[in-house]
C-alpha cells in the first residue's frame, strides 16, 4: 500500500505544479477581457459580431481563432479563417473601423503553390 502511495506522489506533484503555472495566465485572460469590454464601451472598438459578419461575408470559411490585441496604440482584431480546401487565412482588422489592414494565406499541406502545376 505504501509503495502505491509513493508512486502517486510524483504525478500529483507534477499536476499541482502545472495547475499553479496556469493560474497567472487565467488572471491575464480576465484582465484582457475587461480591457476589451472597456474599449467596446468607450467606442474604441466595434463589436466582435460586427467584425465577424464582415469577415464571413468577404472571406467565406470557418472562423478558427479570434484575438484582440493592442499594437502601438491601435486595437487590432486578428482572425484566422479555414477556407474550403484547407487553406488558412489570417486577417488583421482595425478594431475601430473594421478595415482590413492585411491578410496572409497559407495553402493547405500538399496543395500546389502559386504558379505550380500538378
Amino acid at each position: 500500500m505504501n509503495r502505491y502511495r509513493n508512486s502517486l506522489r510524483l504525478p500529483m506533484a507534477a499536476l499541482l505544479l502545472g495547475l499553479a503555472a496556469a493560474l497567472p495566465a487565467r488572471a491575464d485572460d480576465a484582465r484582457d477581457h475587461d480591457r476589451a469590454r472597456q474599449a467596446l464601451e468607450q467606442g474604441e472598438i466595434l463589436p466582435l459580431r460586427t467584425i465577424l459578419e464582415s469577415v464571413e461575408r468577404d472571406t467565406p470559411g470557418q472562423i478558427m481563432e479570434v484575438e484582440l490585441d493592442r499594437d502601438e496604440g491601435r486595437w487590432i482584431y486578428e482572425i484566422k479563417v479555414l477556407r474550403t480546401g484547407g487553406s488558412l487565412v489570417k486577417l488583421s482588422i482595425d478594431a475601430r473601423s473594421g478595415t482590413v489592414l492585411g491578410s496572409r494565406e497559407r495553402a493547405a499541406k500538399g496543395a500546389p503553390r502559386a504558379g505550380e502545376k500538378r
